[in-house]
């Protein structure tokens, strides 16, 4: 007889459809499978010895959890947080999306895509109403993955996904500017602010700050290109932090230490969420950034997940995007409780999770402590990292969002999706993410049987 893990490979994968998937079966069924932690996505662990293949998810757990730390504080400080709040996140949200997402190989953290979205509540809000924004999004994700609505997400088309992305790209390398520059002022929120805060603080500019953002940028650019082993974003910014330890240390750089003061060790702290307040500017404000981040999860999630299966030349169990929504749900309502913020899967992360040797969600449960653990010890060190350092890896992250293979394969479509992405990256740099992308989907709907030549892929 088959096992009960096997039985699950084959009704999910049955090419004959005789059977039905675990989320296509009744409501109680579906909660129950929804719920397991342990279901087939580690069938890849019982192919030959056993032990190798843990040895290999450990290993993967390790190199990501080296990689993650700084692009996780990164990400936490581009978005108005604290860096430990991206450590903390980072770590939690691996752990639930290895036990409750429905990809095998996906690793899950803080993404570029979130950084406007977070950045914008933060100017005007607190944590707390983040919490709050977060729980409601996860609630909302849950209902699609009970829903089978995985399938529906996944239908943007191509060209916006790519517009988006690059609108994405150019607001973070913007961002990221001022700390390059070595300016002492915040940057003003929204495009026109950024270019006009700027210019209006030139005479700020610190050549030493330069020169450690554009080192960290290459040094992380060139040591993957030797190996993807290397956790090249934290040996890069060890370098660089070295070198204004020592022989840059008198020359007005300013470190993390001296924006946020200490980076505290106990990382898991429980921050509830604010109570919704009944005025029209409030619910307005909070309706926007929920949904933003019901996109940004589900369909950045969905894209990863897809592109894992494809990149691991995947032969057993696909990925679910039903079950992937229903763990983005989790992760969305858990992790903000516990210091963090939202999260999804993480495109770069989980490809360096496959390129090391990854085959189960046994990597994810592995990066989650490997990286408490490390950034425990590392602590101490990482708040004297200098802001340009952390600069100079958002503008590598923004530098490899915008891939020309994705940009060619929307020029090749038809000059309406290439309209479509060129309206979606304008819009989002110079209005806002939601309004975008919401626009160019309103678009499309109106006028793709007017233009649309050929039918778009999801």
């Amino acid at each position: 007889m088959l096992s009960s893990e096997a039985m699950l490979k084959k009704e999910v994968v049955s090419p004959e459809g005789l059977g039905k998937a675990p989320d296509e079966t009744d409501l109680l069924r579906r909660l129950r499978y929804f719920l397991n932690p342990i279901d087939g996505r580690y069938e890849d662990l019982r192919n030959g010895d056993w032990r190798l293949n843990v040895f290999r998810d450990f290993t993967a757990g390790l190199i990501v959890a080296m990689v993650a730390i700084p692009l996780a504080m990164g990400f936490a400080m581009a978005s108005g947080l604290r860096p430990e709040q991206g450590i903390v996140g980072g770590a939690v949200a691996g752990l639930i999306g290895a036990l409750w997402g429905g990809s095998k190989y996906q690793v899950y953290g803080p993404t570029a895509a979130f950084i406007p979205v977070i950045a914008g509540l933060m100017e005007k809000y607190d944590h707390s109403v983040l919490v709050l924004a977060s729980i409601l999004a996860g609630i909302i994700l849950l209902v699609l993955g009970i829903a089978r609505l995985g399938r529906i997400v996944a239908r943007v088309p191509h060209s916006i996904i790519v517009g988006f992305t690059i609108g994405i790209a150019i607001t973070i390398a913007l961002s990221q500017i001022g700390e390059v520059l070595g300016l002492q002022v915040k940057l003003g929120h929204g495009f026109i602010g950024k270019v006009q805060a700027i210019g209006a603080n030139l005479e700020q500019v610190n050549i030493y700050a330069i020169g450690l953002g554009i080192g960290t940028f290459l040094l992380t650019k060139y040591i993957l290109r030797i190996s993807i082993f290397i956790p090249a974003p934290l040996l890069a910014i060890g370098i660089t932090s070295l070198v204004a330890a020592t022989v840059w240390a008198d020359e007005g750089l300013t470190l993390v230490r001296d924006r946020y003061g200490s980076i505290p060790r106990n990382f898991l702290v429980f921050t509830p969420p604010a109570a919704i307040v009944w005025r029209g500017e409030f619910l307005a404000d909070l309706g926007y950034f929920v949904v933003a981040i019901v996109f940004v999860a589900a369909v950045e999630s969905l894209l990863c997940s897809r592109m894992a299966d494809r990149l691991a030349d995947n032969r057993g169990l696909p990925f679910n995007p039903n079950k992937e929504l229903w763990g983005q749900g989790v992760v969305q309502v858990i992790v903000p409780m516990l210091n963090g913020f939202p999260h999804t899967g993480a495109l770069a992360r989980t490809a360096t999770n496959i390129k090391v040797g990854a085959i189960s969600p046994l990597a994810g449960i592995c990066k989650f402590a490997l990286k408490l653990i490390l950034a425990v010890f590392l602590a101490r060190y990482l708040e004297l990292v200098p802001m340009a350092c952390i600069g100079g890896i958002l503008l590598y992250v923004a530098t490899v969002m915008v891939k020309p293979a994705e940009i060619n394969q929307v020029l090749k479509h038809n000059r309406f999706h290439v309209a479509l992405m060129i309206y979606t990256a304008g819009m989002v740099v110079l209005t806002d993410f939601l309004t975008g992308v919401l626009s160019a989907i309103v678009a499309y709907g109106l006028l793709f049987r007017f233009f649309d030549k050929r039918p778009a892929r999801s």
